[in-house]
């Protein structure tokens, strides 16, 4: 193992061992948060269910990436390798699904109250738990073709690998069947990003014209109180420029893996190490932005504050 094996071994270890702490983390404090109410609100739903699907993603794809980044190779047969990819195929549309809703969810919170927005804001909540199964239905449907044409680390000449993960392989599949694939997925994953950023940039707006009025509004050298609902709606403007940031780099990065003559070692690990970067990134972002994460730490820890002063 030379140095640089070693020094992306370190990385996916580091990486993918904060990720899984801190995921699991956060998806205990939501569920005792949702335990701990009468109702539990799409506050904790909808981040529950991020966590779970990041925390999919680290076990599906980042074990196996740090095992073939330490050397490991051949260690999945071809079912291990189909249940692994499903998983991962599967996880990665839950989170773009559910950093949608996210995002759709909060703008709707923030649009000023006419009297149709808020029949919408009133119906809304009670939507979330279906379109969260819709949401695990349908990416369920989504990653069917992985189970056919997922195997293990291929080395005959006489296979088409479409793409080589050191760990498993992709054969070349029928025309049809690749040009469904071509046809469904991109446009699926464009979809959502495209009304992300639709309603990031209609956040945006509101935040800024909210910001001008209560500037206006509150005396000079005073800092206004800001107000819950914007402190989340910047919360989820930041996680979902955080994901089209990185979704991005990933098509943009597996393009060139799938197109270039000569396959790059280097590349394809720097490509694997930053395929699970949003579930790393995205709740330690989710910890730092929530204020029920300060008082849950000062209600279990009350001495904390007094020993530091």
């Amino acid at each position: 193992m030379d140095a640089t094996e070693l020094s992306f071994g370190i990385m996916n270890v580091l990486q993918l061992s904060s990720g899984i702490s801190v995921n699991v983390f956060l998806l205990l404090f939501y569920i005792h948060m949702a335990s701990t109410s009468h109702r539990p609100s799409s506050s904790e739903m909808i981040p529950t269910q991020l966590a779970l699907a990041n925390i999919i993603i680290l076990l599906s794809r980042g074990i196996p990436v740090t095992a073939s980044a330490w050397g490991l190779r051949n260690f999945l047969d071809d079912v291990g390798c189909k249940i692994l990819m499903y998983l991962y195929r599967m996880s990665r549309g839950l989170t773009i699904c559910t950093t949608c809703l996210q995002i759709v969810f909060q703008a709707v919170t923030i649009i000023p109250g006419t009297s149709w927005w808020a029949e919408v804001k009133a119906k809304l909540p009670k939507c979330i738990i279906p379109l969260c199964i819709l949401s695990w239905v349908l990416n369920m449907l989504i990653g069917i073709d992985i189970l056919i044409y997922v195997t293990g680390p291929q080395n005959s000449s006489s296979v088409r690998i479409t793409l080589d993960l050191t760990y498993c392989s992709k054969v070349s599949s029928s025309a049809a069947i690749n040009l469904v694939i071509a046809v469904v997925l991109p446009p699926w994953d464009l979809s959502f990003v495209g009304l992300m950023s639709v309603a990031s940039g209609y956040m945006v707006f509101v935040l800024h014209r909210h910001h001008r009025q209560v500037r206006h509004l509150h005396e000079p050298g005073r800092s206004p109180r800001v107000l819950p609902e914007v402190r989340a709606a910047k919360r989820v403007i930041a996680l979902v420029t955080l994901y089209i940031l990185l979704y991005g780099r990933q098509s943009i990065m597996l393009s060139v893996i799938l197109n270039i003559q000569k396959k790059s070692p280097l590349l394809v690990s720097s490509h694997l190490l930053m395929a699970f970067a949003f579930a790393v990134i995205s709740p330690f972002l989710m910890i730092h932005s929530d204020r029920r994460m300060r008082t849950f730490w000062k209600r279990e820890h009350p001495f904390s504050n007094s020993d530091t002063s």
